[in-house]
């Protein structure tokens, strides 16, 4: 397996294909004897995401940040392409990161798209138009290097313990699932899988049940298919040793718990490294998974925008916690972004 560490920041201006100067060479503060900011973007296939920051001490600080639910992956199951209305909804999102890149004076950033434009049969043709209206240079990374950034960005949370660890990331397209060891400051990944269901693609493939029976029905067949795509993974994993450890990162695991905490709504400062038990999750889903499209958008922190997907997301966490059997769940707010900004500040945290 690769370090991951394919695909080249880009500096802002830069073009894609033409070789940016490597984060190790640059100086830590910009010619105006500010702290020089990096960013990082993320195009998922459901989310729109952006963080700049500034190296501080072993860390860093977020100055901006700006998401967006931009459902690039909408309809992508049926037709295999990004629809016209998607790509809109995209770029002006995109523009909106744009301005926040350049009223920051950003010196060093990289943006990355995933599943559904690595899908996509117009994906290149996607990311082309989104360089010359935005300039932003979007890198469409593999599975395996999304995979190693959910967990070089998340993997801090991770609690004490013998034995390997499991991290996983719940996306709009796709959902990968990460085996470390844990016993070095940055976890060594062990194995990896990446299963073509996230919430957006699953809900597509399966539907919505109308009454109480049609959505434990639909449940079920969700269920039915992320247990099979996640067959070959399951079939490598050895018994765990020691106390089974588990972490997970995405707007699913967030908003779940969120949903376990009883919030009004989200609070980011109070989820991200919150330990659940894994029981009361499985009971978390299985309640939202039954109720209908009307009743989930009454819930605080799911709400309209979230109603029709959130399902999806209860079925992929709910055979997660089977595969793994952990007692503690923990859940972070964090991931590819801030693991792209760790590999772009290497060097440079004091």
């Amino acid at each position: 397996m690769g370090d991951g560490s394919a695909g080249m920041p880009n500096r802002q201006g830069d073009s894609p294909g033409v070789p940016a100067r490597s984060p190790a060479v640059a100086s830590s503060r910009s010619r105006w004897g500010e702290p020089r900011h990096y960013a990082a973007l993320d195009l998922g296939t459901n989310n729109c995401r952006l963080l700049i920051a500034r190296p501080q001490g072993s860390g860093f600080a977020v100055v901006d940040a700006f998401s967006r639910i931009v459902r690039l992956g909408e309809g992508l199951a049926s037709t295999g392409r990004l629809s016209d209305a998607a790509i809109d909804r995209t770029l002006a999102a995109l523009s909106i990161c744009a301005d926040k890149l350049k009223r920051r004076r950003v010196a060093l950033a990289r943006s990355v798209a995933t599943e559904a434009c690595r899908r996509a049969t117009n994906g290149r043709e996607f990311i082309e138009r989104a360089y010359r209206e935005t300039g932003i240079a979007l890198d469409i990374i593999t599975a395996e290097e999304e995979a190693r950034l959910a967990v070089l960005g998340c993997h801090a949370l991770l609690e004490p313990g013998d034995g390997p660890a499991l991290v996983f990331d719940i996306g709009g397209g796709s959902t990968e699932l990460v085996l470390v060891d844990s016993t070095e400051p940055v976890p060594r990944v062990l194995d990896w899988h990446s299963a073509p269901w996230g919430v957006v693609s699953l809900t597509e493939a399966t539907g919505h049940g109308g009454d109480a029976a049609d959505r434990a029905a639909v449940y079920a067949a969700m269920r039915a298919r992320v247990a099979e795509a996640f067959a070959p993974f399951a079939e490598r994993l050895a018994p765990p040793q020691g106390t089974p450890r588990l972490l997970g990162t995405s707007g699913t695991v967030t908003t779940l718990a969120s949903v376990h905490l009883g919030l009004e709504c989200y609070d980011r400062s109070v989820v991200d490294g919150l330990i659940v038990p894994t029981d009361s999750m499985k009971q978390v889903c299985d309640r939202i998974a039954h109720l209908s499209m009307a009743e989930r958008s009454k819930v605080p922190c799911i709400g309209n925008e979230r109603a029709d997907l959130v399902v999806a997301g209860c079925a992929i966490l709910a055979t997660i916690l089977d595969l793994w059997p952990a007692e503690r769940l923990g859940v972070a707010d964090r991931g590819i972004r801030e693991g792209i900004l760790r590999r772009l500040m290497a060097g440079h945290l004091a």
